[in-house]
């Protein structure tokens, strides 16, 4: 019998979400957050040469998880609605901006069925963050979305791992390996750990994942084709977790680059892309 990968999936994030949110210094360390009003989360950080100013736009965060790049969006000035599938996130996201006392709203539901939750046409800036894309079967029908909440003249801003370093078994330290796959396939990898990617008060119980990859040009090919104009596609050295253990280095940015190898292949990238308008 195929398994409800999407029931599975959030299962794990729905424990994710509460060890993520932990205020002992563990999972995404957010009592920073509370402390500093003015902290901005090292995701949004690195970008924002690039994501320029948004202050007043309109903006939806799809897949925020517990909401720091959520809220970092609206330490900048933008008018942020977060959404997520998973109930626990939306629950430790609502907790977290209640402490903050940042301007954040929160909707939980399936980002496939994002312009059904969200008022179509309405975002002027529609935002998502790393490690978003692999956990849909079609990178299409996720386009679709994002054309479908887009205002004329808004824009995608998304930066994600890339899918070479998707497609790397993390799990052999001596080298890089392209052990999964690059391209889109029906059938998604199956994982099974009781660790997250930061580290967590306690092990996961719900280890059970399922993802696919979508290669750089699917991704492209799929934001073209929902209508929308590529206007910045920069690939980068260096992804904000230590996602290939015992073989990266911490630079001073908060950034994890390949420490024997670095600049051998390309670990996230970024993305923005503009819906046409007047």
């Amino acid at each position: 019998m195929t398994p409800d990968y999407f029931a599975v999936n959030r299962a794990n994030w729905d424990e994710r979400a509460a060890l993520h949110a932990a205020r002992d210094g563990s999972g995404y360390g957010v009592q920073r957050y509370i402390d500093d009003r003015s902290a901005l989360s090292d995701v949004v950080r690195f970008d924002l040469p690039r994501l320029g100013d948004v202050a007043g736009l309109r903006t939806a965060h799809l897949q925020c998880h517990i909401g720091t790049d959520t809220l970092s969006l609206a330490r900048l000035g933008a008018r942020v609605t977060g959404l997520d599938f998973s109930e626990e996130a939306v629950r430790q996201g609502r907790r977290l901006v209640a402490e903050t006392g940042d301007a954040v709203d929160f909707v939980r539901a399936d980002v496939r069925a994002a312009a059904e939750a969200l008022p179509r046409g309405a975002f002027e800036l529609v935002y998502t963050g790393i490690g978003a894309l692999c956990w849909l079967p079609h990178v299409d029908e996720w386009a679709a979305v994002v054309a479908a909440l887009l205002a004329p003249n808004g824009a995608l801003f998304i930066r994600e791992g890339h899918p070479i370093l998707w497609a790397m078994d993390e799990t052999l330290d001596d080298d890089l390996h392209l052990r999964h796959p690059y391209f889109e396939h029906a059938a998604p990898t199956e994982w099974d750990d009781e660790q997250s990617y930061v580290p967590t008060a306690a092990a996961l119980r719900a280890t059970k994942t399922y993802e696919w990859n979508h290669s750089l040009g699917e991704i492209v090919t799929a934001l073209i084709d929902a209508g929308l104009r590529i206007e910045l596609l920069v690939e980068h050295d260096c992804v904000p977790w230590e996602a290939l253990p015992g073989q990266m280095s911490l630079r001073p940015d908060g950034e994890w680059e390949l420490a024997e190898r670095s600049g051998v292949a390309p670990l996230s990238y970024t993305i923005r892309a503009r819906r046409p308008g007047p």
